[in-house]
């Protein structure tokens, strides 16, 4: 905020009344115009001002084609790669907190102690009519990748995965809008359908959809990491399979608090529940209430017949500080807010 300073507003007057006595002026009637017109003007100049250096200070997201991947950069520097060619599925990896650190697991071999099918940030869940697509016996493939938006915030990239069967057919046809802001939130909105006659069921199971590992410095178990929900419940033994409008994963690496919360959609058919282990995976799906309630509530398998959509919007946010330094349920609601905007 600009504020504009009337005593050197009143300190110019006595020089601009020298100046319009000669034109026959009385001093009151000149201090009243000239400090009128001047503090419009001047009040004029700060707006332009502060816009200005809003404008300066905004950061703008950046998405650049390369080989088998969309580098995304903020404000010219590297944020994440989306990566759509060369493994099973498309994912983003080396996902940055506002610092530079990756908050991601890394791919290198050394790294990868559990879980090989953990990458990033990415979609996938098992099981779509009995295939393993999660664990990826069965391939998510990239389609088409088309930069709607090269540069602003969001900058937008279109999607589309066929989810493939047994016989390497497409199954599931997958388009996904991801938006890509300048305060490093990535959303999704994901639409499901059926990519022929067959009719699809997504069964109950915890192992899915919109996921991210964390590198093994921000977990709970041997890490620094806490998980923690809108409810203010914290913890894998708290906090697992409950639904919530959003959940926080965050911790320390060399030194400095950085996290990732999954957001949830009010809009969504469902409300989602986050499969959130201490060893680093976070998810968050609609598809598992009786896997995520252990039993209590009956199995509701999700079925699509063919030209029907489901439609499915989540988020994540990399930030720094703690759940609520960085004030993620506000940030939850912007996401809510701006995906209505985007409608």
């Amino acid at each position: 905020m600009m504020y504009v300073d009337a005593d050197i507003v009143r300190a110019a007057l006595p020089i601009r009344r020298r100046l319009y006595r000669r034109r026959g002026s009385s001093a009151t009637e000149l201090d009243e115009n000239l400090e009128g017109v001047l503090m419009r003007g001047l009040a004029i100049f700060a707006l332009l001002l502060a816009s200005a250096s809003v404008t300066s200070a905004g950061e703008s997201v950046t998405l650049r084609a390369e080989s088998g991947k969309v580098a995304v950069s903020i404000d010219g520097k590297p944020f994440a790669d989306f990566v759509h060619e060369g493994y099973q599925k498309p994912f983003f990896i080396d996902v940055r907190a506002p610092h530079g650190t990756i908050v991601t697991r890394s791919l290198a071999e050394e790294a990868v102690t559990d879980h090989p099918h953990h990458k990033g940030i990415w979609l996938a869940i098992d099981e779509v009519n009995e295939l393993k697509h999660w664990a990826e016996r069965n391939a998510i493939r990239a389609k088409s990748v088309k930069i709607a938006k090269a540069d602003g915030n969001p900058a937008v990239l279109k999607v589309e995965n066929e989810w493939l069967d047994a016989d390497g057919k497409p199954l599931l046809l997958e388009k996904s809008t991801i938006r890509i802001f300048a305060d490093r939130l990535i959303s999704y909105d994901i639409e499901f359908t059926p990519a022929g006659d067959r009719e699809v069921e997504f069964a109950d199971t915890k192992e899915g959809l919109f996921a991210i590992r964390v590198r093994d410095e921000l977990r709970e178990k041997g890490g620094t990491g806490v998980l923690r929900n809108a409810e203010g419940k914290s913890g894998e033994s708290e906090t697992w399979g409950r639904a919530s409008a959003w959940m926080d994963y965050s911790g320390e690496v060399e030194g400095k608090t950085m996290g990732v919360a999954l957001f949830d959609h009010p809009e969504n058919p469902r409300p989602g529940r986050y499969h959130a282990r201490a060893y680093g995976l976070f998810t968050i799906s609609p598809f598992g209430q009786s896997a995520y309630t252990n039993g209590e509530l009956d199995p509701q398998p999700v079925h699509l017949k063919p030209n029907e959509t489901l439609r499915l919007r989540y988020a994540a946010w990399i930030h720094e500080g703690d759940a609520e330094k960085a004030e993620v349920a506000k940030r939850h609601q912007q996401f809510v807010e701006d995906s209505k905007k985007a409608d």
